[in-house]
């Protein structure tokens, strides 16, 4: 039942660290890949922090609402760091990664 309560939160983390792997990957095949270094970082981070909280809220976890405070703020910061290149990759992601810091926050204060 506790996975159905935050269900949206968990669509968003898991569409977020799709379109992160995405972008990581992507990030790699630009020309200019050191350019994409600190993308390509908070992709990974992202990712793999937006995982670990749909398993927490999808388990019920007594600790969902704290990991989902800590992936906001992660997910904030790769969207901002997305949001600064003009690949289509990055700009999806931005925008992703923004939901799910909007869901993640919306979740915690629940």
């Amino acid at each position: 039942m506790s996975h159905q309560i935050h269900q949206a939160c968990v669509e968003a983390c898991n569409a977020c660290a799709d379109a992160c792997d995405h972008c990581a990957s992507a990030c790699l095949q630009e020309q200019d890949v050191k350019m994409m270094a600190r993308c390509i970082v908070l992709d990974i981070d992202c990712a793999a922090i937006c995982r670990l909280a749909a398993g927490y809220m999808a388990r019920g976890s007594e600790f969902a609402k704290q990991l989902c405070r800590v992936c906001a703020d992660i997910c904030q910061a790769c969207g901002d760091e997305c949001a600064k290149h003009q690949h289509d990759h990055c700009q999806q992601c931005a925008v992703a990664c923004r939901r799910c810091a909007d869901e993640c926050r919306r979740m915690a204060a629940a």
